[in-house]
């Protein structure tokens, strides 16, 4: 080998080394800073586990910001954690709180289809009825109605 080729390996190995520790550093700021964070509350209602090659958890809660209206919002959110997302299986259908992280600057969608990364659920103990009107919910009690007594 010539000192011009042997050159011109040096120069291509130091760029890819600095090409690589570049997308490293890179992927270990976006996965680990926050743009936010944040909870919401809803009626969970979708969960699945989607993908050919980079499988993810990917959910849906529909959000209502006061009971009787007709305008239902969607959050759509992601899962990377497996005991997370059996938990939310374990809760479907019921009213949920859930703490999320939103991450911006991923380059694909094999870290999930959303920015809102879920990382806690809480099951809501309590109804919101209108505003300052709350109604206790028990987990595994339904409520019993009461009829007055007529004397």
């Amino acid at each position: 080998m010539t000192s011009a080729s042997t050159g011109y390996i040096k120069t291509l190995v130091i760029a890819v080394f600095t090409l690589a520790l570049f997308v490293a550093g890179y992927f270990a700021v976006v996965l680990n800073w926050n743009y936010s964070t944040g909870d919401r509350a809803g009626w969970l209602q979708k969960l699945s586990d989607k993908g050919w090659v980079c499988k993810t958890w990917e959910g849906e809660m529909a959000l209502v910001s006061l009971p009787g209206t007709s305008a239902i919002e969607k959050f759509a959110f992601t899962v990377r954690d497996d005991s997370v997302a059996a938990e939310l299986a374990r809760v479907m259908g019921k009213r949920v709180t859930l703490h999320y992280e939103e991450k911006v600057g991923l380059p694909t969608s094999c870290f999930g289809e959303t920015r809102h990364y879920v990382t806690k659920v809480t099951v809501a103990n309590e109804l919101s009825l209108a505003p300052g009107v709350v109604v206790q919910t028990v987990p595994g009690i339904a409520p019993v109605p009461t009829v007055p007594k007529k004397e």
